[in-house]
């Protein structure tokens, strides 16, 4: 029990929010869990369907490009499953997207905050990437649940490739969503640029198109292409959940992906790893500025 007049002495280091970084935010997670809460309360302010919008984005986009690629152009005929297919791409790219562009805005959007509390600054583009796997975990149910009714069963190799592909994901988003964040602040045409791109990540990876097509077209020599972190991260969710539901699952991994998938998911995770430290770089170089500019 505190009696009146008694002084508690805490022994904790002062540090700097700008000069904190993401070890700051992991040791401040009190903090993190209100912005989290924070941030889906007012997206869903004033809402009628609340946390169901976060799935009829995708969902819309599911039905788009299955009448399209699967009906106009026929691909659900060449890709067994080709529903699963599309939608365990999907749920990758939204994330990604999602994260990237909520966190681009976030520094801007919580100009506020930013200006008055001594917090990291970092937490808010991490925020934006919890708020976006949040939303993404309902759709990963249904994935699984849908797979499984499709004959998928659970495997040691498949919930690895699965782990594999959503940790490339959170870092590289995250490592995206600090450096456009600052930057943002600067020039607030980047988060113009991020949609744009953002948009154009969906054609670059394997999803409405299977990974033979792009193997085919280039005569084998995919090296260039898998050397996007996004296509390995989408190329082994489909390892894990639509592999399984195939007729020959082992006929499937040899003819329909790349060879030595994993392997090249931990050079995309490393990759990504690096690429996070130079988004803190970036973070660390602009924050200073970032209360004056906003």
């Amino acid at each position: 029990m505190v009696t009146v007049g008694e002084v508690r002495s805490v022994d904790m280091a002062l540090v700097p929010p700008a000069r904190a970084g993401l070890r700051e935010v992991v040791r401040r997670r009190y903090l993190l869990r209100l912005l989290v809460r924070r941030e889906l309360s007012a997206r869903y302010q004033a809402s009628f369907l609340g946390l169901l919008w976060s799935y009829v984005n995708p969902l819309s986009q599911f039905a788009i490009y299955y009448f399209v690629m699967g009906v106009l152009f026929n691909l659900h005929q060449s890709v067994e499953n080709f529903a699963i297919h599309v939608f365990a791409g999907l749920i990758v790219v939204t994330f990604f997207n999602e994260t990237v562009n909520a966190g681009t805005r976030s520094i801007v959007r919580n100009r506020a905050l930013v200006q008055k509390l001594a917090m990291p600054r970092e937490m808010f583009p991490v925020a934006s990437m919890l708020v976006s796997a949040y939303h993404m975990l309902p759709q990963l149910a249904i994935l699984l649940a849908v797979s499984w009714m499709s004959g998928w069963k659970p495997d040691l190799l498949g919930l690895v490739a699965m782990s594999l592909s959503l940790m490339i994901i959170v870092v590289l988003a995250t490592a995206a969503a600090l450096a456009f964040s600052a930057a943002n602040v600067y020039f607030r045409d980047v988060s113009n640029v991020v949609q744009i791109v953002t948009n154009l990540t969906r054609f670059g990876v394997p999803m409405i198109y299977p990974y033979t097509v792009v193997a085919d077209r280039f005569n084998g020599h995919t090296s260039l292409y898998l050397m996007n972190p996004i296509a390995d991260a989408v190329l082994l969710m489909q390892r894990a959940l639509w592999v399984g539901t195939t007729k020959n699952p082992r006929s499937t991994m040899l003819e329909q992906l790349p060879s030595q998938l994993f392997s090249r998911g931990v050079v995309a995770l490393g990759m990504a790893v690096l690429i996070l430290g130079l988004g803190q770089l970036a973070f660390s170089r602009l924050q200073d500025g970032l209360p004056e500019r906003l």
